[in-house]
């Protein structure tokens, strides 16, 4: 993945709820890594989204903070905070209780770049782990299938 993003010249930033730091983790672990990952939020608390993230207050009354709508404005959020070409973003329930109503498993995982923001939903089994690191992976997947895309392109 950081190959493909410095070979395209970009950068990447994360915001995170439900995975709590694991996706930065996955960047950070790659060595050279500097050179594409600026960095991360971690916004757990409803109030950080929309103050940290600039999460429009509207988004999370009519849609909560675990949606297609949310997690886009988390991606795009992270992307203007830090001037990032692609923008990551996770939110949902990593359990074991339901959030708004949603089980455990519900994740939206926000991908914002130049020109698009878009989002996906996920439906994941297992614990909290499981669900977390399946995010993480999904995420990364999206983002790498935009590069391949990109690149394909240019």
């Amino acid at each position: 993945m950081h190959l493909l993003v410095r070979a395209e010249g970009s950068t990447v930033a994360t915001a995170e709820s439900l995975t709590g730091g694991r996706l930065a983790v996955r960047f950070t672990d790659v060595p050279g890594v500097s050179e594409t990952y600026l960095g991360g939020v971690v916004t757990y608390a409803t109030q950080l989204k929309t103050s940290v993230l600039d999460v429009d207050q509207e988004v999370v009354d009519a849609h909560g903070v675990v949606s297609a709508e949310c997690a886009e404005a988390m991606a795009s959020g992270v992307r203007a905070l830090t001037g990032a070409t692609y923008g990551l973003s996770t939110t949902g329930v990593a359990g074991p209780d339901t959030q708004e109503g949603k089980p455990a498993g519900t994740v939206y995982v926000g991908l914002a770049g130049p020109g698009f923001v878009t989002s996906e939903l996920l439906h994941l089994d297992g614990g909290r782990d499981a669900i977390q690191e399946a995010t993480c992976e999904a995420v990364l997947a999206a983002l790498e299938v935009r590069l391949r895309e990109q690149t394909a392109l240019g």
